[in-house]
């Protein structure tokens, strides 16, 4: 996403300095951010493997981040009311990935009192410089384009998108240098060994600005609910309840077994854009034993926090009868479930069917995977939640 015309340097110095050019601007704020960066940096140079391609890659997406802070933090300092906006995040979905959460956000996002953060702002969740309140055209304009490129990529049959869609708040939380993106994209054990002994109450908090951010663009948004989702959530619930302590969770289940080699597929599709020397296996056990420990972490803060914090949702039910399952969810997140929510929601299935975009198709060797191994290592969970 950088404008620069050759592959910049990943070093701290190369890319605050690139950020700042673009943006003609040199603030940016609390810079918490930077020991997370410098993390991700250590790891990409000692283990990546990345190509040329994926250099000019990671380092646009590095960039992107450092310039969308600087235009966050030059509106919040021309506009300081957006600190006075309130934010109710009523409920949050987090699951593993591949359990039907992107269908369940999206419907109940359709429902009238219902707030989403939209795949356009995922990308550009900062105003351009001359942006007009409420009318971020130049955003929408840029994240089509990159919208092209997924699609040129053939991520649309694995997880669809369209630019006013409901999407995911780690796409944001990756512009911060926290969260599971890195690693859908590139190999990276050591800085996500360390991302795990992080305190992520500042990411967490600046997303929350940027929640009130777009409440204050869009004054149709403000005194509405709204509903986050994303399975990164699952290592650190214990800061989600810290920072929007009314939210609900709102957990999709579906059987590991069925879940990580679909979730494999999908980020083996990211990874071979960013390295021409991947080792599938490897990367597809390392996946693996990630996801198995956030559900243990999951598992955990659950005890600690207690079950009246958390809505289950079996994949098998929601397949049935999405909306059966979508009622009381809205009614637990404050939502009256009108003729006319369910009409809204009606309507986005109807628009949305699964058959109608192609097939996914994986299997488990691929990724060095077998079912032994699976029952194994996600034995905790599956017992609790699935047998």
């Amino acid at each position: 996403m950088s404008d620069s015309t050759s592959i910049l340097e990943l070093t701290e110095e190369t890319l605050l300095n690139e950020a700042k050019r673009q943006a003609g601007l040199s603030d940016f704020g609390d810079t918490w951010f930077l020991e997370p960066m410098r993390k991700l940096l250590d790891s990409i140079h000692k283990e990546a493997k990345l190509s040329p391609a994926g250099v000019a890659n990671q380092g646009g997406r590095i960039v992107h981040g450092l310039v969308s802070r600087l235009r966050l933090q030059d509106a919040l300092k021309r506009h300081p009311e957006i600190h006075d906006e309130k934010v109710i995040v009523a409920g949050t979905i987090v699951g593993l990935p591949r359990t039907g959460s992107t269908m369940f956000h999206r419907m109940l996002s359709s429902a009238p009192g219902i707030n989403s953060i939209k795949w356009f702002e995922t990308q550009f969740y900062a105003p351009f410089a001359g942006e007009e309140r409420g009318n971020p055209v130049e955003r929408r304009t840029l994240a089509t384009k990159v919208m092209e490129g997924y699609v040129a990529a053939g991520m649309m049959s694995i997880h669809p998108f369209a630019i006013d869609e409901p999407d995911e708040e780690i796409i944001i939380l990756d512009q911060f240098f926290v969260g599971t993106m890195p690693e859908s994209a590139m190999y990276v054990p050591s800085y996500c060994e360390w991302l795990g002994t992080f305190d992520h109450t500042k990411a967490y908090e600046d997303l929350k600005t940027i929640l009130k951010f777009f409440q204050w663009q869009d004054v149709g948004r403000q005194g509405k609910r709204w509903v986050l989702k994303t399975p990164g959530h699952l290592a650190t619930l214990d800061t989600l309840f810290k920072v929007f302590p009314e939210t609900v969770v709102i957990t999709t289940h579906r059987d590991p077994i069925q879940t990580v080699p679909s979730y494999c597929s999908m980020v083996n599709s990211l990874i071979h854009m960013n390295s021409d020397n991947v080792d599938d296996i490897e990367f597809g056990r390392f996946t693996e034993k990630r996801w198995a420990g956030f559900l243990d972490r999951y598992e955990a803060a659950r005890n600690r926090i207690g079950p009246h914090r958390f809505i289950d949702i079996k994949y098998e039910d929601l397949l049935k009868d999405p909306l059966e399952q979508a009622r009381p969810v809205l009614a637990r997140l404050g939502i009256e479930v009108t003729d006319k929510v369910e009409e809204a929601m009606k309507e986005w299935l109807g628009e949305n069917a699964r058959e109608k975009r192609a097939a996914h198709h994986y299997t488990l060797e691929q990724f060095g995977l077998t079912p032994e191994v699976l029952e194994q290592d996600f034995a905790s969970y599956r017992n609790s939640f699935i047998l």
